[in-house]
């Protein structure tokens, strides 16, 4: 494998910066003129300047940049909106970071098909604009919306809040184009539910990091557009009265459930309490907070079946207090609590955040376990659980404050991921591997799955230059 420096010495480093000046021109900028935000993702790891940055607009340029750094056996790291939390778009001293952020166009919206062709680099939210303007609707949704591209959104399977209707990342991709380490152009823009002409190849890419190939375009699958998306707030007496909730909105909703978005008391306290300009919907505190989402084409029915579900849940005792916004603006306001983790900065310091999988039956249990231990190693420790419960995702973030900036990330780590695998659970539900995941993967992947993705890589890779020392 490739190490972290492989280029020898200046002479080989100049011969490399001068094919790709040659090659790509005004697209490529080299050492301390590569601009901080290409320097590292939001992982919180230490920043990293490449040898070189590399900004295509066009498959073609991204495919002459992999020729000449695979000829070089130099590192490329692929780079979408840097919004990822386990390191995968973090760029290797000596290699070259490849950003996607020029290749920015949306291509094409087929009302007939319902499809959407984009290049890799259009913001998530960019391409939800162009899908109602058509009248149709993405079903993806993430809190990072404004800044994810969808090519990251994709080479990480991206979840997101309404996964428990429209399910994770790949369930929006009839068809893809990208671009292999060693320059080859593959495009499989495929515009049809139904295809079965040999093997479905876009899934190799889809949710492997960027490790085996490039996604330079992208065909997207729309939906019909809700006429109306309703929302309502609850306040559960404890998590197993969250459980029978989450069964009878499915029950009585079936697909106009679009979210179900579980906050602990001690993430809705936390934030609630530090940020003045978020608003407590209840007065009095309960054992746990849902936000519920429901979307149908005829908004009265769709706001009627909501208000079913709750009437029902508060008559059976399965929540306490509800809240039902009236405008637009109560909405926001609702769904600005369980957004509002842009705002961890402002609370605490250096944060070990974690995004796993767990039974949905389990979340309560192992939720209360993490926070009790965390409080107990270190007492004045911050816990704080949320997730999107409907689809088996939970996620803490944990903050030591006496810790400062050295935080012990390895042994909250180990703590977290112990209660994770002796539930079965995954220590990935979304947000991929990377680089802080790496040494954890066998605990949720067995020795076999292991050497299978070894030997996938290796076909494709054989090289090791594609986000070189991400997920193995």
């Amino acid at each position: 494998m490739v190490g972290a420096d492989p280029v020898n010495g200046a002479v080989m480093t100049e011969t490399i910066v001068d094919a790709l000046r040659a090659e790509l021109g005004a697209e490529v900028v080299f050492g301390n003129d590569i601009p901080a935000r290409y320097h590292n993702d939001w992982a919180g790891m230490s920043p990293v300047l490449p040898l070189a940055l590399v900004r295509p607009r066009s498959t073609q340029q991204v495919a002459a940049t992999m020729r000449i750094c695979n000829a070089f056996k130099v590192p490329v790291t692929p780079q979408g909106g840097m919004t990822g939390l386990a390191g995968g778009a973090r760029p290797i001293k000596g290699g070259v970071a490849l950003s996607l952020d020029r290749m920015n166009g949306i291509e094409e919206v087929d009302t007939v098909m319902a499809t959407m062709t984009v290049q890799a680099g259009v913001p998530l939210s960019t391409a939800q604009k162009a899908a109602e303007d058509a009248g149709l609707f993405l079903g993806l949704d993430l809190g990072a919306r404004d800044s994810c591209l969808i090519g990251g959104n994709l080479s990480t399977n991206a979840g997101g809040n309404r996964v428990i209707r429209y399910g994770m990342a790949r369930e929006h991709v009839l068809g893809l184009e990208v671009v292999l380490p060693d320059g080859t152009v593959v495009t499989s823009l495929n515009k049809m539910l139904k295809n079965n002409a040999g093997y479905d190849l876009k899934q190799l890419f889809i949710g492997s990091e960027g490790t085996l190939g490039i996604i330079t375009r992208a065909v997207l699958r729309l939906q019909a557009r809700p006429a109306m998306l309703a929302s309502a707030f609850c306040g559960c007496p404890d998590f197993p009265s969250l459980l029978e909730l989450l069964k009878s909105a499915r029950q009585q909703m079936g697909s106009a459930l679009t979210s179900f978005e579980v906050m602990w008391p001690s993430f809705y306290d936390f934030m609630t309490q530090g940020l003045p300009n978020l608003r407590r919907a209840f007065n009095e505190p309960h054992g746990a907070y849902v936000l519920i989402e429901s979307g149908g084409r005829d908004a009265t029915e769709n706001e009627a079946l909501l208000q079913d579900v709750l009437s029902s849940a508060l008559e059976a005792g399965f929540v306490t207090d509800a809240v039902l916004p009236s405008s637009e603006r109560e909405t926001r306001d609702l769904w600005a609590v369980r957004e509002s983790v842009s705002e961890y900065g402002k609370l605490m310091g250096p944060l070990t955040a974690f995004d796993v999988g767990l039974p949905t039956s389990a979340a309560g249990k192992v939720a209360d376990a993490i926070e009790a231990a965390m409080t107990d190693r270190w007492p004045d420790a911050i816990a704080l659980s949320y997730g999107h419960i409907g689809d088996s995702n939970l996620h803490v973030v944990c903050h030591i404050p006496s810790a400062g900036q050295d935080q012990p990330h390895k042994e909250i780590t180990e703590l977290v991921f112990g209660f994770i695998a002796a539930e079965g659970g995954t220590i990935s539900a979304e947000h991929g591997i990377g680089l802080l995941k790496k040494p954890y993967l066998g605990l949720s992947r067995t020795p076999e799955e292991l050497a299978l993705m070894a030997r996938i890589k290796h076909a494709i890779d054989p090289n090791f230059i594609l986000n070189t020392g991400k997920v193995f």
